[in-house]
């Protein structure tokens, strides 16, 4: 059976609750994001990542100790970064999935919602965008790669919705690294990563258009296939 929650309905007043991960479905296949969000028929479920769970909540618990003092994390130090782990109020609920940064964007009655991985605060008092990744390869990781783009776009919402909340937000953002290690002698029931910390300039020029698109699509026919 279809689902029947969390659809959009063109006549309903209320608004309508958008995720950052359903506006990249969107950019992805606009006619597998009208057969989810009009019609209820979703894509099938990725594979969950334990491992890169697991580097997500350590890093997280790592950076908190730093947060709590307001010091330097040493991965800052290594690049020359001025900044510490951001304190506020909200910051466990802008990092929860299903709630995150929320605003509510009234020229289409969406309310956009996004779970942040960090944010830090740099010396001039900017909020940085921070987005842990964790993979496994022996070339030096990047930000090269067509499919990264993707990555690129989440951090651009991220930054587009921290400003809606009122806050000054930094055009850097940050991607922490994590690149699991093959090269080791023995296992030893230990997996040891390099870490690296890539800048990425964002520009979150292109998000609003994109929500006006969404309402267009939402609000008519069916999408040809991509």
């Amino acid at each position: 059976p279809n689902r029947t929650r969390n659809i959009y309905d063109p006549k309903s007043k209320e608004p309508f609750k958008l995720s950052r991960s359903k506006i990249e479905n969107f950019m992805a296949c606009k006619k597998c994001f009208y057969l989810d969000r009009r019609l209820g028929i979703g894509e099938p479920p990725g594979f969950p990542f334990n491992l890169n769970s697991a580097v997500d909540h350590l890093l997280k618990k790592e950076f908190d100790i730093h947060r709590a003092e307001q010091t330097e994390h040493p991965l800052m130090k290594a690049y020359g970064l001025k900044a510490v782990p951001f304190s506020h109020d909200m910051m466990n609920e802008w990092r929860e999935n299903f709630k995150g940064v929320q605003y509510h964007y009234k020229p289409t009655n969406f309310i956009i919602t996004g779970a942040v991985d960090d944010l830090w605060q740099d010396k001039n008092g900017e909020i940085i965008v921070v987005d842990y990744k964790a993979t496994s390869k022996t070339s030096q990781v990047n930000l090269d790669a067509e499919w990264q783009n993707g990555y690129k776009r989440q951090m651009e919402i991220y930054q587009w919705l921290l400003r809606h909340n009122g806050l000054k937000v930094s055009n850097t953002g940050y991607f922490v690294y994590c690149n699991g290690k093959t090269d080791r002698e023995a296992f030893d029931g230990k997996l040891e990563f390099d870490i690296d910390l890539l800048p990425y300039t964002g520009d979150d020029s292109w998000v609003e258009g994109t929500l006006k698109d969404i309402k267009k699509c939402l609000g008519g026919k069916m999408p040809d296939p991509d």
